[in-house]
């Protein structure tokens, strides 16, 4: 709708007032036909200029002399002319029967049209559908009534209950998230409960805060006399009962305030519930903060049915829908819908502008237009009043009401991409030499005003800016030409934060700091995006990427940490180089290439450039933490003679640090390196007194030089070599069933060990699930070598079940992939599987050759814990052959190194092999060896090895 220009009215020029259809209360005007409930309305040419005059500056008062102007172009009239003809017009409207007004006279200054204006044709009334019989007449003076209002089934209810029982309430939250939907529902909801008595006042259309007393008036069917007709409020709703409903309170906030808590105080049976974007801040007012429509949470993996059950989502699909969009949603909609919901925020408005858009884009591009700023200009439905039109006019409308300040804290401040906290806004937020009272004091306007929402965090608080208020920010940023000078400011800012909180720290200072560490994520990202974007920053580049690098790590987002690393260390000048962030980007580098890729030499070197840096730097925490990481290298490369001393090297620097976590840590270290390399009588000494440790260890958070080493899960294969299966199984049954620690590696790791385990003793229906938790685990966190032996796993459980010929298959396809990427730790397990299942399908040949190759790889490389069973397989192999005495050489060298090891399990296994030998070649008491060995068990008879022996020696 277009307004007069007051210049051009008042030069009696007899400008030409450019009105779209308009309707309000039964009528409706279009050009110049006034029409009732769709039947013309005769109205003399006078009354109709004078009424498309003030329909068109609706809600402002507009002055006798413009309109005389405008209606009596170029000539000279009494003001009594003026009057005859809104008398006229008020006849024709009928102004002022059953309370309904259309224009006020405000005296000494003018006519202003008061009631709702709606743009646009007035759709034909629908098939009316059949209601119950009430005693009273329908609230056909209300707003219409969204017949589905999603998301705020429990709102409803809870309001009113508050609003009977305090009787003054304020809706309160930021521009688009329904609070005029939820007042309008209430006020149909209670319209019996107050008999009819409710008085539904948009404020928005207003201009001037001097109209909302007069407006007030005028609504309760008060014929205004006096300049403040507050008193004649008063009196009339002293002794009434009724509901006061004011909406879109903040742009007129001050007069609203002062009559409402007037009436409050002197008109008890009268409730009111406004609705704002700040509180009034005045006596006997009660917020209700409508919070934003609950979405998915972030990263959640949810299927269709789950997605749509939270209402951010119910809202967008039902509009999509309405728009024209397929209303099903797939299992593969499902992700996208919850980023596209987490981008809106839950703001209704935001959410049904966006759905409305579905058909035009599709999901997928929806998404990614959502990082922009044209979903600020998205138009929604004509008929809405403009400030609601689009988001970018609904925060033009914020934007207008706070002060310059204000706007430049507002402005500043949407430089963070994630929550931030009260020190966190001051260092941004207050430039040199500004005082940081008045970031202070605008922080809390903003606040105040739903322009920063905020949550408690402790006994603190964090702040944040909802998207679409962030992106409209940023570009008044931008027009401001501060863009540039706020992002190094935020970066910087970002760098220190992370570089003072990397200091080791214990108890519970170490969880918060870890805690603190994490919020910082999003704006880490931003950091650096912008900082390798813009030679601005190009400085802080390699500090920034040195800082991120271990929160990555810690957050297990070790693909970003590989690319931040790989492009900072890229770009390391002589300043860095053998420094602290060149200390901490090789490490990082070297940690992320084992998981994400593969074990290449790339990372090894990467690693020892690092151990090489600490040690130059006397970093003894940083030394610790990469002679781990290069352990974990060499055992998963199978270099298994480089274990026990780089173990031995952590141990003593982890005592000469004196941290009880880290030389539990170590002890855990130590035990498993004596594992792999088959000492396993020195490898349960030193778990046990690392579990004697553990509760520190577990106490231990993200960043701690020892984080995550627990030695419960190693204990168990241990365990179970030595003759304890029973034991060994109660070690990793917590597994079973228990949600995702935060660390995923050291989860991935648990979970191979623990199949391990279990696959010993023949529960492979345990296997199966372990497995399947293993491989979608590591495909959501894309640590690609764990896909691998997800599926070599997955093959051991088919061929244990007889489906051999697919576990070879699949065998065939996985092992490839761990030779590739250097993986040996777990490859002589599915070597040995693949051998059995050649075998089985009569290829002997072949299933040696592979069984060959294997134990020659790993005899040069001082053995390993599982050679006294890949020397029993070559038996097996070796008398299906027919190769007896080649076979029998082979058992006793398993036996024999079975028992050098340690590991009564795997004599078992070797002693019942031999036992079948000797059966088929008639020795004289071949059981005997084999009685002795199983008499050295005290658990485990349910076992499938144990409950094997057991037969072999009951039929003998």
């Amino acid at each position: 709708m277009n307004e007069l220009s007051s210049g051009k009215a008042a030069s009696g020029t007899g400008a030409h007032v450019e009105l779209d259809a308009v309707s309000f209360g039964p009528f409706s005007l279009r050009s110049r036909r006034l029409e009732r409930d769709g039947v013309p309305v005769k109205l003399g040419s006078r009354a109709m200029d004078i009424l498309r005059l003030l329909v068109s500056r609706a809600g402002e008062v507009v002055p006798k002399a413009e309109i005389l102007a405008y209606a009596w172009s170029g000539l000279a009239v009494e003001e009594i002319s003026l009057r005859v003809h809104v008398a006229e017009l008020r006849k024709v409207l009928g102004d002022g029967k059953d309370g309904v007004r259309y224009i006020t006279n405000i005296p000494s200054r003018g006519y202003c049209f008061v009631a709702p204006v709606e743009r646009g044709e007035r759709r034909p009334a629908s098939t009316p559908v059949p209601q119950p019989v009430a005693n009273m007449a329908s609230p056909m003076s209300l707003p219409h009534r969204l017949d589905r209002m999603i998301g705020r089934e429990d709102v409803l209810p809870e309001l009113a209950a508050r609003l009977l029982n305090e009787r003054f309430v304020t809706l309160r939250g930021p521009g688009g998230i329904g609070k005029t939907t939820v007042a309008i529902a209430l006020a149909h909801e209670m319209w019996e409960t107050f008999e009819g008595g409710v008085h539904f006042l948009d404020l928005g259309p207003l201009r001037d805060s001097a109209l909302v007393v007069s407006t007030v008036a005028a609504s309760l069917g008060l014929v205004v006399h006096q300049t403040d007709p507050t008193g004649g409020i008063v009196s009339f709703l002293r002794n009434r009962r009724l509901l006061l409903v004011l909406d879109s309170c903040e742009h007129v906030i001050d007069e609203v305030a002062r009559l409402a808590e007037t009436i409050h105080r002197e008109a008890p049976g009268v409730s009111l519930l406004a609705t704002s974007r700040e509180s009034l801040l005045v006596e006997g007012e009660q917020i209700f903060e409508l919070v934003p429509l609950p979405g998915p949470p972030p990263g959640a993996r949810l299927s269709a049915d789950e997605v749509v059950n939270y209402p951010a989502v119910r809202l967008f699909v039902e509009r999509a829908a309405a728009a024209g969009h397929r209303a099903d949603v797939s299992d593969d909609d499902a992700e996208v819908l919850a980023e596209i919901c987490g981008k809106l925020d839950g703001i209704a408005l935001a959410i049904e502008l966006a759905a409305a858009r579905v058909g035009i884009y599709g999901l997928r591009e929806m998404a990614a237009l959502l990082d922009s700023r044209l979903k600020l200009e998205w138009r929604g439905r004509r008929t809405a009043p403009p400030r609601q039109q689009t988001l970018g006019a609904t925060l033009d409308w914020s934007f207008g009401l706070i002060g310059e300040a204000e706007r430049i804290v507002l402005q500043r401040l949407a430089v963070f991409a994630g929550p931030f906290t009260f020190q966190d806004a001051i260092a941004i937020a207050a430039a040199e030499n500004e005082p940081v009272e008045r970031v202070v004091d605008a922080l809390e306007q903003l606040v105040a005003k739903s322009l920063v929402s905020t949550r408690p965090e402790g006994a603190s608080r964090r702040y944040r800016l909802l998207d679409a208020t962030r992106v409209y920010a940023l570009q008044k940023l931008v027009e401001a030409g501060e863009a540039q000078a706020v992002a190094r400011r935020h970066a910087g800012y970002v760098q220190r934060a992370l570089e003072t909180s990397m200091v080791e720290s214990a108890g519970s200072h170490q969880a918060l700091r870890s805690q603190s560490r994490a919020s910082l994520l999003a704006d880490a990202r931003a950091a650096l995006e912008w900082s390798y974007a813009n030679d601005f920053g190009a400085d802080l580049r390699v500090p920034l990427a040195g800082s991120c690098a271990r929160l990555f790590v810690e957050l297990n987002l070790l693909n970003e940490a590989r690319l931040w690393s790989q492009r900072a260390l890229a770009m390391l000048d002589d300043a860095n180089s053998g420094g602290r962030w060149e200390l901490e980007l090789q490490s990082t580098l070297g940690h992320a290439f084992m998981f994400t890729e593969r074990n290449s030499e790339q990372a090894e070197s990467a690693l020892r450039r690092g151990l090489e840096i600490a040690e130059v730097l006397d970093d003894r925490a940083n030394q610790f933490r990469l002679l781990s990481r290069l352990n974990m290298f060499a055992r998963r490369t199978g270099n298994y003679r480089q274990l026990v001393p780089i173990a031995l090297e952590a141990e003593k620097v982890a005592r000469a640090i004196g941290d009880v976590a880290g030389i539990a840590g170590a002890k855990a270290l130590v035990g498993v390196s004596y594992h792999l390399v088959g000492n396993q009588t020195e490898a349960q000494a030193h778990l046990d007194e690392g579990v004697r440790d553990d509760a520190a260890l577990r106490g231990t958070q993200p960043g701690h030089f020892a984080y995550s080493r627990t030695p419960q899960i190693p204990l168990a294969r241990v365990l179970w070599l030595r003759g304890s299966p029973d034991r060994a199984v109660a070690c990793v049954r917590p597994l079973i069933g228990a949600a995702a620690p935060r660390d995923v590696v050291m989860h991935c790791i648990a979970l191979c060990w623990s199949a391990s385990v279990f696959g010993w003793v023949g529960d492979w229906g345990t296997v199966e699930a372990l497995t399947g938790r293993l491989a979608t685990h590591a495909g959501m966190h894309g640590l690609a070598p764990y896909e691998a032996v997800a599926a070599g796993f997955r093959a051991q459980t088919m061929i244990a079940r007889g489906e051999v010929r697919g576990g070879i298959d699949l065998l065939r396809t996985a092992l490839p992939r761990l030779h590739a990427d250097r993986y040996e730790l777990y490859a002589s397990a599915f070597i040995a599987e693949l051998a059995q299942g050649l075998a089985a399908l009569g290829q002997l040949t072949e299933g040696r050759a592979v069984l060959h190759e294997t134990i020659a790889r790993i005899e040069p490389e001082g053995g390993a814990f599982d050679l006294p069973e890949l020397l029993r397989l070559r038996g097996e192999l070796e008398a299906r052959s027919d190769e007896l005495d080649a076979a029998e050489a082979s058992f006793a060298t398993s036996i024999a190194m079975a028992e050098q090891q340690g590991a009564l399990s795997w004599r078992l296994r070797s002693e019942m092999s031999l036992a079948r030998l000797q059966l088929r070649q008639g020795v004289r008491n071949p059981l005997d060896d084999l009685a002795k060995t199983f008499a050295r068990f005290s658990e485990g008879y349910e076992t499938a090895d144990l409950k094997a022996a057991r037969a072999m020696l009951d039929v003998g």
